[in-house]
């Protein structure tokens, strides 16, 4: 698979935007502003997770084995799981009074957290932007560049 730019611009887009606009659609005084601060960092970490861990996990995974479109998604799957682990640690470093330090064990903050259902976006993100990288970078562009023209092909014009 080759790399894609608008695989890279496009597809880390595509969930912070879902995800931000069925937050905000929920109510609120403010809509747009409530859309703007969740698709911040939103985009903050799928941008971050897909530059610095889906492409180069994704490089070296084509240098193993073939490439398909399952073996995307399931890495995608895998990794937006992986994804999880770093802000666990960090929301049960500032789970504490006043954001100290926690009060309970790391083991009890997890099983706890595990319980979210929104836990559960993390794979899925990572599996809807694994696809839709996918999805850019295979498509066939809807403009193709012609086949260089043969010397009978100029004399026929």
């Amino acid at each position: 698979m080759r790399f894609s730019w608008t695989g890279l611009i496009l597809a880390p887009l595509a969930v912070p935007v879902i995800f931000s606009a069925l937050l905000s659609s929920l109510g609120g005084a403010h809509p747009v502003l409530g859309f703007l601060i969740l698709l911040i960092p939103g985009c903050i970490v799928s941008y971050g997770s897909t530059m610095f861990l889906f492409l180069p996990c994704l490089f070296l995974l084509s240098l193993w084995r073939p490439l398909t479109g399952l073996k995307v998604c399931l890495l995608g799957l895998v990794l937006g799981g992986a994804v999880l682990i770093p802000l666990t640690v960090m929301a049960w470093k500032s789970s504490g009074a006043d954001s100290g330090p926690p009060t309970e064990s790391f083991f009890a903050f997890v099983v706890r957290w595990t319980e979210d259902p929104l836990t559960a976006v993390f794979p899925l993100a990572g599996l809807i932007t694994a696809g839709l990288y996918w999805w850019l970078g295979t498509r066939q562009g809807s403009r193709s560049i012609p086949a260089q023209a043969t010397p009978d092909e100029y004399s026929n014009s």
